[in-house]
């Protein structure tokens, strides 16, 4: 999934809330709600990867240099984020490869 996408469907569902909160006459509520859902996402693409990621990183290491540059730009501890970088670069390379 694209980050892209991620980001507007946040931004929509924010919206949704927002409408939500001004019908029920609930706006701080839904703000405060709204902040804390961004602030969790945020703080869950930040998070290192389990072990199983490092895993597949030594696996996927050596084949392609940029993906070499990234893993090495992002080591050593990689976000979740860091690896749906990687990974995309590596799908991208393993597409026109084959």
């Amino acid at each position: 999934m694209n980050l892209y996408i991620i980001i507007a469907v946040g931004i929509v569902l924010s919206v949704i809330f927002h409408f939500i909160g001004v019908y029920a006459k609930a706006r701080n509520i839904v703000w405060i709600m709204i902040i804390l859902m961004w602030a969790g996402s945020i703080s869950f693409a930040m998070n290192e990867i389990s072990p199983k990621g490092y895993d597949y990183i030594d696996k996927i290491k050596g084949k392609y240099a940029d993906v070499d540059a990234l893993i090495n730009k992002a080591s050593p501890h990689i976000s979740i984020y860091e690896m749906l970088v990687i990974q995309k670069s590596y799908d991208q390379h393993e597409k026109t490869a084959h």
